[in-house]
């Protein structure tokens, strides 16, 4: 099944970025950030559900929260990392709520990323203590899993390493899982997956002198949920698929049709639905 993320429109309302993906004919739309806050969002997307046959998912950053963070389960400030845990708790509810069976949220890092430097380049600090947030990590992992029972797919996405950032903290990776290498630094519970997002998986292996082609094979198999867009392998920029591309020759080599894959295409509504033409055909193809 193919989903689009409601960040690939720009609204200021959960329910405006629903409603335009709709309009182009969409119904299955993961939820994202982007959006502000709004305390009768969980009603409004629950009417929007009914009145036009809409699969959700819920993803990371979403619902929006009152008062905004940088979610980290890993982080050594109490006070974020309680934020990050009670953001992720309540996601899991409106997921329920939604009937939506998956949630992702990012993996854990090193330092308390700025708000305004989410996404671009990261001014160079000092660095937790990396065994200590690994276990601040492992502990809001449990905490989340049990908190969970097992009522949705809990899921983990890798982390964009871009190049600026790996030269910003001195060729130092500060953050989990950016390659198939690092994707067990950290005990997982039981029932919690990966999400993969390739173009992440992309950028953080030209930054650290990987093979994307072989990272993404060893951790293909490894999930049944992806994150698709493409980039120059400098930075995520939230790009289209076109084929021929070397993110859509690796897709077309492993690709089989019984994957969810939610298109995170920022560059515009052709692009979106030219990256969802292509991904159905891939389907298609491997059926």
């Amino acid at each position: 099944m193919i989903y689009i993320s409601s960040s690939c429109v720009r609204a200021t309302n959960i329910e405006d970025a629903v409603k335009a993906l709709v309009n182009e004919g969409f119904t299955n739309i993961e939820l994202s950030g982007g959006t502000r806050y709004d305390e009768k969002a969980l009603d409004k997307l629950i009417q929007l559900k009914k009145d036009y046959a809409i699969n959700f998912l819920l993803h990371n950053y979403f619902p929006t929260p009152g008062n905004s963070f940088v979610l980290n389960l890993a982080s050594l400030d109490p006070e974020i990392s309680k934020y990050s845990l009670e953001h992720v708790k309540k996601a899991i509810d409106w997921s329920e709520a939604l009937n939506a069976n998956k949630y992702a949220f990012h993996a854990g890092f090193l330092i308390n990323i700025p708000l305004h430097q989410i996404g671009k380049k990261i001014d160079k600090g000092q660095l937790f203590d990396l065994q200590a947030a690994v276990e601040q990590f492992e502990n809001n992992l449990s905490s989340i899993a049990t908190y969970n029972n097992n009522r949705i797919q809990l899921y983990i996405e890798n982390n964009v390493l871009s190049h600026a950032n790996y030269e910003s903290f001195d060729r130092v990776d500060p953050f989990f899982f950016t390659s198939s290498k690092n994707v067990n630094q950290f005990k997982k519970p039981d029932g919690l997956s990966i999400l993969l997002d390739a173009a992440h998986l992309k950028v953080s292996c030209n930054s650290l002198s990987l093979n994307f082609e072989e990272e993404f094979e060893k951790l293909y198999n490894l999930t049944d949920y992806f994150h698709i867009s493409d980039n120059d392998g400098k930075s995520d920029s939230n790009q289209g698929l076109t084929e021929g591309s070397v993110m859509y020759c690796v897709l077309e080599k492993n690709w089989k049709s019984d994957k969810v894959v939610t298109v995170e295409v920022y560059s515009g509504m052709d692009d979106i639905k030219n990256t969802h033409r292509i991904l159905e055909k891939l389907n298609d193809h491997n059926e």
